[in-house]
């Protein structure tokens, strides 16, 4: 009797369950690779994806505290899915009186009177576009931002989040705009026959070039060095330079800083350290083992012991000029090339006492003994230049900023569109990317809308602009350099 070959018992759907997980294993393979992908080519605030700018180089970023999974995932929650569709464009009534603006704002017509008359077209903006470490588009109220190279540590981050306040401060009253900004110290466009003007921005400028001086990073915080935003910063360092009037502080100059940075200025410096001979104490900063020790040494408000306090230029411009400015201290500047966005509204002999860059040592003694011997004068010079400051607040920092955005947008003769390879950026994107400290920092700068409108821009006033340059030149150029 034959047999009876048996099938095997097959269930009917094992073969198509079978190619579901198939179809789902290479479909999520495909997902990962496609973020990976994403997520290698996305430019961040932080630096993910960008080299540091090749006219000013610095240690690439590392990233080796997080996984690759990790690194995918914040990049591509922080810059695609943290800024939601709100946003700032609802006027706010004001409800005080506008003020009149400093004086030294006049210089924002200055700086763009290059462009008053060719305006600022697209091809010019894209012909500076190689000078940028990032451009900045605000459409509507939103801030779109389009990287190029990375900035040393948090400058990128702490710039963008001035912008973002700005619109916070004045919401639906910034205009939209398109500028390339570059987040190093020295400016690039030189001024010469040459030389098409070409418009960016940057923290300092010079006469001799185009470059437009804007607020830097620090005023909201720099927690590299444990600097807070600048109007906590001024509170605290006016506080430490009242605990001793004028006469009874050390009659000799003060310098703190770090001169290890290609500096000649700050190299010369270190020779004038001998109060006996030079009148001045000259100290080195290392910022290796202030990070150390929890900043215990580098307190800005201790820093107002002295009758006089130096400022030397590092690389290009420093930061440090506004803290030294504050101390209520007689400013000893030594000759700067560079200057910021304010520093152009201080007047030798009157807000401070001018240095020789040819002779640093025996030109200190010089102004501290005169001021040793003029005390009445010397302490009216502190006072003088305190105020200044005082008055440079943080309502101020946003009016600049709001001027020189609306009469530089006025120049241009294009419409800002949003480019194809920006990110959008928002409160919640900078805090999605902020470590802890950043994140502290960045809070603590927040700002509200103005309830009063930015302050009356002065008209212009080149002219007498560059009479004040002259005089100014005069003074400092003058081997009387006293009062």
């Amino acid at each position: 009797m034959g047999t009876v070959a048996r099938k095997p018992n097959r269930s009917p759907t094992s073969l198509p369950l079978f190619r579901v997980l198939l179809f789902l294993l290479v479909l999520t393979g495909v997902f990962l690779f496609e973020v990976d992908n994403l997520a290698t080519q996305t430019k961040t605030i932080i630096g993910y994806n960008l080299e540091p700018t090749p006219w000013h180089e610095f240690p690439a970023k590392q990233f080796n505290n997080e996984t690759k999974i990790a690194r995918a995932s914040r990049i591509i929650q922080c810059s695609f899915f943290s800024c939601g569709i709100k946003s700032h464009t609802n006027q706010t009534p004001f409800t005080r009186k506008i003020e009149k603006c400093p004086r030294f704002f006049r210089w924002i017509h200055h700086d763009l009177e290059p462009w008053s008359e060719t305006r600022i077209s697209h091809a010019l903006l894209m012909e500076v576009k190689k000078f940028a470490s990032f451009r900045v588009v605000i459409i509507n109220g939103r801030l779109y931002v389009d990287y190029y190279y990375d900035c040393v540590q948090s400058r990128a981050m702490f710039t963008i989040w001035g912008f973002l306040q700005l619109l916070k401060r004045f919401p639906g009253r910034v205009p939209d705009v398109d500028m390339m900004f570059d987040c190093m110290d020295k400016p690039l466009i030189e001024r010469n026959s040459s030389n098409t003007p070409l418009p960016i921005f940057r923290y300092c400028t010079t006469p001799n070039h185009y470059d437009i001086p804007f607020p830097d990073w620090s005023f909201w915080g720099w927690p590299e060095i444990n600097i807070g935003p600048w109007e906590e910063e001024f509170q605290s360092i006016k506080e430490g330079s009242q605990k001793q009037s004028w006469k009874n502080k050390y009659p000799y100059a003060y310098w703190r800083g770090n001169p290890d940075v290609v500096s000649p200025i700050r190299e010369a410096l270190l020779q004038c350290n001998d109060t006996e001979q030079w009148g001045a104490e000259i100290m080195r900063q290392n910022w290796t083992r202030e990070v150390m020790d929890g900043f215990k040494q580098s307190k800005l408000s201790n820093q107002c012991n002295h009758r006089y306090k130096i400022y030397a230029e590092g690389y290009a411009w420093s930061v440090s000029l506004k803290y030294i400015l504050a101390c209520g201290c007689v400013p000893l500047i030594i000759n700067p090339k560079y200057d910021d966005f304010f520093s152009r509204g201080l007047f030798p002999k009157r807000n401070y006492l001018p240095i020789s860059p040819e002779n640093i040592c025996p030109s200190i003694k010089t102004a501290v003994e005169w001021g040793n011997e003029n005390p009445i004068k010397a302490d009216e010079i502190g006072k003088s230049v305190q105020d200044f400051m005082e008055r440079l607040n943080i309502d101020r920092i946003y009016d600049y900023m709001f001027h020189l955005i609306v009469e530089y947008a006025k120049l241009l003769d294009f419409k800002p569109v949003r480019p194809s390879t920006s990110h959008e950026e928002c409160v919640d994107s900078l805090y999605c990317f902020a470590d802890q400290k950043q994140t502290g920092f960045l809070a603590r700068s927040a700002t509200m809308p103005s309830d009063a409108p930015p302050c009356m821009l002065p008209q212009q006033a080149n002219r007498q602009i560059d009479k004040m340059i002259a005089q100014k030149a005069n003074i400092i150029n003058s081997t009387q350099l006293l009062m």
